[in-house]
C-alpha cells in the first residue's frame, strides 16, 4: 500500500477522533455553563448546546476534509510521520482556536446576562402620579 494513503488514513483517524472528543468534552462540560448564562433554562440551554456542537462539528471536520490533501507523495516512514505532525498540529490548532472563540463568546453573553440581573432602579417607586389631561 502507498504510504501517502497510509498517511491520510491515519490522519482521518485521529483528526476525527480528536474533534469528536473535544465536541463531546464541550458539550457535557458547556452544558453547565449554558444554564447559567440563559437563566436556569434547562431546554434552551439543552437547544443551544446542541446547535453549537453540529456547528462545531460542521467546521472542523470541514477543515479537516479541506486539509486532507498532500503537497506529494510519501515515500518513507519519516515523511508520513513529518507530514501526520504538521496535519495532526493544524487540526490540534484550529480546534484550540475554535474552542477559545466558543468560551470567550459564551462569557460576553454570560458578563452581560450578570450584569442585566445585577442591575436596580436607580430610585424605587414612590407611588403612582395620574396621567395630564390634555397633554
Amino acid at each position: 500500500m502507498d504510504l501517502t494513503v497510509v498517511a491520510y488514513v491515519i490522519y482521518l483517524a485521529v483528526s476525527i477522533g480528536l474533534t469528536i472528543w473535544v465536541a463531546r468534552t464541550l458539550s457535557r462540560n458547556g452544558r453547565v455553563f449554558l444554564a447559567d448564562v440563559l437563566h436556569g433554562n434547562e431546554k434552551l440551554a439543552d437547544a443551544v448546546n446542541h446547535l453549537l456542537v453540529v456547528g462545531f462539528y460542521l467546521v472542523n471536520l470541514g477543515f479537516v476534509a479541506l486539509y486532507l490533501s498532500g503537497d506529494g507523495s510519501i515515500d518513507s516512514a519519516r515523511g508520513v510521520f513529518e507530514a501526520l505532525s504538521t496535519k495532526i498540529g493544524v487540526v490540534l490548532l484550529v480546534l484550540g482556536v475554535m474552542h477559545l472563540g466558543n468560551v470567550y463568546v459564551l462569557n460576553k453573553i454570560r458578563r452581560r446576562g450578570v450584569m442585566e440581573r445585577e442591575q436596580q432602579p436607580p430610585v424605587p417607586p414612590q407611588g403612582w402620579a395620574a396621567p395630564v389631561a390634555g397633554a
